[in-house]
C-alpha cells in the first residue's frame, strides 16, 4: 500500500458516518468532533463515552445495525467492524456514493487510512507506516508528542496573526516569502518557549517591520 497523504477540510458541512459503538469507534468519533465534523453513529449499542456524546447533542445516533441506504449523502465512512464479510456491503455502498471509507484492520476495504496524529494548535502532524506496523506509528507519535510542546501552538498562532499585516506591508510575494523564512529560521520559537515576550515582539518587528503591541501578544496567549 502506498497512501497519498492529505488533510481533509470543511467536514463541518459534510456527513461523516461511523459504523460501530465500541472503543475504536469512540476514538474515531472524538477525532472527527475535534474538527467540527457532522457525525452520525450507526450501532445497536454504544459504550458510555459515545453515549455521552449523543446525550450532549454532538452526535446523531441511529440505534441499529447498518442497513443499505445508510450512507446516502455521506462524504466519509469509518467502520469499526473487523469482519470483511460484514464490511463488504458497507464498502460497496460507500463506493456507489463516492464516499471515502476506512474499515479498521481491513485494508482491502479502505480508500484511505488515518495516521497517528499530534495536534498543537494549528500544527497537525500525522504519521503513517502505510499499514505495515501501526504500533510503530503510535510510538513515533508518542515520541513527537514529547518533543513538540504547547509552545508550538502559541508560536503558530502568533505567526498566523501576522498574515494580514504581512500582505499589506509586503505586497510582493517574493519579499513576503523571504521574510516568512527568516522568521521560521530565527530564534522566535525559543523566545516564545522561554516566555521572553518583549524580545519576541522585537524580533518580529526587526525581521518583518510589523509592530505588535504587548496587548496583542497577550491575546495570542503568550
Amino acid at each position: 500500500m502506498r497512501p497519498y497523504p492529505i488533510f481533509l477540510c470543511d467536514l463541518d458541512r459534510r456527513r461523516c458516518v461511523v459504523i460501530g459503538g465500541d472503543h475504536e469507534a469512540q476514538r474515531k468519533v472524538a477525532g472527527l468532533l475535534e474538527v467540527d465534523a457532522k457525525v452520525v453513529v450507526i450501532s445497536e449499542t454504544l459504550i458510555p463515552a459515545v453515549q455521552a456524546m449523543v446525550d450532549e447533542g454532538r452526535v446523531e445516533w441511529i440505534p441499529r445495525d447498518y442497513e443499505e441506504g445508510d450512507l446516502e449523502g455521506a462524504f466519509l465512512v469509518i467502520a469499526s467492524e473487523r469482519n470483511p464479510e460484514r464490511t463488504e456491503p458497507i464498502w460497496q455502498e460507500a463506493n456507489r456514493e463516492g464516499a471515502l471509507i476506512n474499515a479498521m484492520d481491513d485494508v482491502p476495504h479502505c480508500t484511505f487510512v488515518a495516521g497517528s496524529t499530534i495536534r498543537r494548535g494549528p500544527l497537525v502532524v500525522s504519521i503513517s507506516t502505510s499499514g505495515a506496523a501501526p504500533a510503530v506509528a503510535v510510538r513515533l507519535r508518542q515520541d513527537f508528542e514529547r518533543r513538540l510542546g504547547p509552545e508550538f501552538a502559541e508560536y503558530l498562532e502568533l505567526l498566523g496573526s501576522l498574515r494580514d499585516d504581512m500582505l499589506d506591508l509586503h505586497p510582493v510575494f517574493e519579499e513576503r516569502r523571504r521574510i516568512w523564512y527568516e522568521l521560521a529560521d530565527s530564534d522566535l520559537l525559543d523566545l516564545v518557549r522561554e516566555g521572553r515576550n518583549e524580545e519576541a515582539r522585537r524580533r518580529i518587528e526587526e525581521l518583518s517591520g510589523i509592530v505588535i503591541s504587548a496587548e496583542s501578544v497577550e491575546e495570542e496567549g503568550l
